[in-house]
């Protein structure tokens, strides 16, 4: 098939250059810092991330406590979902890795024989991202963060062009976006399931809070205030 940016003289291969520059005037042990964080870190960090959303969701956990964490589910499950729908693209366009098509390209990893459009770490990351923000916009945007951050490591260890890291997020926020409601009706009635369950509970609510306790601090107390009064 067609392989995109085979010129150096288009504006993709140009900032691949000007990025994938600077590892050639860093230093060493920051390259290697760049290596790890591009190809292990960031996707940790967003794992951590999810665990973090959920672990401070369950503890104020109101009536939709369900739903929370069926969107929390989701964010795993649409990066991996992502990554199958680019199975059959990488074999469709058939992009070569930028080092293999240009000279010059300082490449921090080795081992990279597949093809290049779109990045898997870019989609991955992204995917996750989106989901996130839907669930928790403040966990999301930090998410949002570290998929941006993980597409400029991308280039700049010399393994992927830009446009295959736009590609990346791209794709990864169609399918966190677009599959979001069928997920939603799938997950949370299993969710809710899990929430009734006596050994299940505790992943959806925190033990101090298995009632459905409201989030409006004193609600609890007003109401049963009020209660009184009538019975009065």
């Amino acid at each position: 098939m067609a392989v995109l940016a085979e010129s150096g003289s288009n504006p993709d291969v140009d900032l691949l250059y000007d990025i994938n520059g600077l590892a050639k005037d860093a230093p060493h042990w920051f390259d290697r810092v760049m290596e790890y964080v591009g190809e292990y870190g960031i996707l940790l960090g967003m794992v951590l991330l999810i665990l973090g959303c959920w672990w401070a969701g369950r503890r104020r956990a109101g009536e939709d406590a369900a739903s929370s964490v069926a969107a929390l589910v989701w964010a795993p499950l649409a990066a991996a979902l992502a990554v199958l729908v680019n199975v059959p693209i990488r074999g469709f366009v058939e992009r070569p890795r930028p080092f293999r098509t240009h000279e010059g390209i300082e490449v921090l990893v080795s081992g990279k024989t597949d093809y290049s459009f779109v990045s898997d770490h870019a989609t991955i990351t992204m995917a996750m991202a989106v989901a996130l923000f839907v669930a928790n916009r403040r966990f999301g945007l930090v998410g949002i963060a570290l998929a941006l951050l993980e597409g400029f490591c991308r280039v700049y260890m010399g393994v992927h062009y830009p446009t295959d890291v736009v590609g990346g997020f791209a794709l990864g926020t169609a399918v966190a976006l677009l599959l979001s409601p069928l997920a939603m009706a799938l997950l949370t009635p299993l969710l809710k399931a899990v929430e009734r369950s006596p050994k299940g509970a505790w992943l959806i609510r925190a033990r101090g809070n298995r009632s459905g306790a409201p989030v409006i601090p004193g609600a609890r107390q007003e109401a049963a205030a009020s209660e009184r009064d009538l019975a009065a």
